[in-house]
């Protein structure tokens, strides 16, 4: 499929890509979305708790978004409820997946999420389908470390069940190891020292549970995201080491394999991703999968004066082209 042309061109003030980025990760605010969270045991008995909210004004509703935060994200983020609203606010119901250990409760297995972890996702869109058997077409939309998730998921073998119409993926590092270079970027830096130390925190809790597998000493080392992913990451998800994670998890190499119609947003000055991170050659190869490459945007910062955001807009316009 040909590149889209995006025609996102924020105030002034916002084409900047780190004032974006900070501004939307810090200050926005989104009002009336009233979530109900729900608690759901997986296969190897750990949990994931999903927050839901409703179709404004609309009975017996078909129509589901799943949403999947970023690294060290959670249910409740601005840009998760900025979806849900719009969604909610045109007939659909909401569901906003919080990955292991990020629903303000630790996960009851030394494993807990990663980049490359569709066997969760799969399990939730089971549960869902299960359970919930009145949603006919659902869509899914993913943020940076979710929206890798999301589109490994769709490009994976194993099928995608008829129900799920459409993906969106926003601000996707789709090749990890380019993403983890472009981190280490001295404009990157306080991002880099906010993801480790949340992640630090997260490990210290491990160490409190699982002493025996992680060692406060090595936690009080970790002064990179290559460190922590060399440290846990990879270990306590099967991998040899943190490249062998990268390589087999970044989402770039199922582009090609993905059968339904999907939206990747990802901005030119979004400082998070390398040029790995634009498939360009993926999308005019395959026709399922669209790109969009806006000039600004920063890392999920496509701001918009009515505070309902330009990949919000696309999003549910993606969803009924559908």
């Amino acid at each position: 499929m040909p590149l889209v042309k995006s025609h996102y061109n924020p105030p002034h003030i916002f084409k900047n890509g780190h004032f974006s980025t900070v501004y939307c990760g810090l200050y926005r605010n989104v009002l009336g979305v009233y979530q109900k969270r729900e608690r759901i045991t997986l296969s190897d008995q750990d949990f994931i708790d999903l927050d839901w909210s409703y179709a404004a004004y609309h009975k017996n509703v078909s129509k589901l978004i799943i949403i999947l935060h970023g690294l060290e994200g959670n249910a409740q983020r601005a840009y998760i409820k900025g979806t849900a609203k719009i969604f909610n606010r045109n007939g659909y119901d909401a569901v906003a997946m919080n990955f292991r250990s990020c629903s303000g409760q630790p996960n009851r297995l030394f494993k807990s999420y990663n980049a490359g972890a569709t066997g969760d996702l799969r399990e939730v869109v089971e549960h869902i389908l299960t359970n919930h058997p009145q949603y006919s077409h659902i869509v899914l939309k993913g943020f940076s470390l979710g929206g890798n998730v999301l589109l490994k998921y769709l490009g994976e073998t194993v099928r995608v069940p008829k129900e799920i119409k459409a993906g969106i993926a926003v601000s996707v590092p789709c090749q990890l190891k380019g993403s983890l270079q472009q981190m280490k970027r001295t404009e990157n830096y306080l991002y880099s020292r906010m993801f480790i130390k949340y992640l630090r925190q997260k490990l210290e809790h491990k160490h409190a549970a699982f002493p025996s597998l992680i060692k406060l000493e090595d936690i009080k080392k970790a002064n990179s995201m290559l460190y922590i992913d060399n440290l846990y990451t990879s270990k306590a998800h099967g991998f040899k080491d943190a490249f062998d994670y990268y390589e087999k998890c970044s989402s770039r190499q199922f582009l090609p394999y993905i059968k339904i119609p999907t939206l990747l947003i990802n901005a030119k000055n979004d400082s998070f991703l390398s040029k790995e991170c634009f498939p360009i050659e993926e999308a005019e190869k395959n026709k399922n999968l669209h790109l969009e490459i806006p000039k600004y945007g920063g890392h999920v910062g496509f701001f918009e004066e009515d505070n309902v955001y330009y990949n919000e807009k696309r999003a549910l316009h993606f969803a009924t082209l559908v």
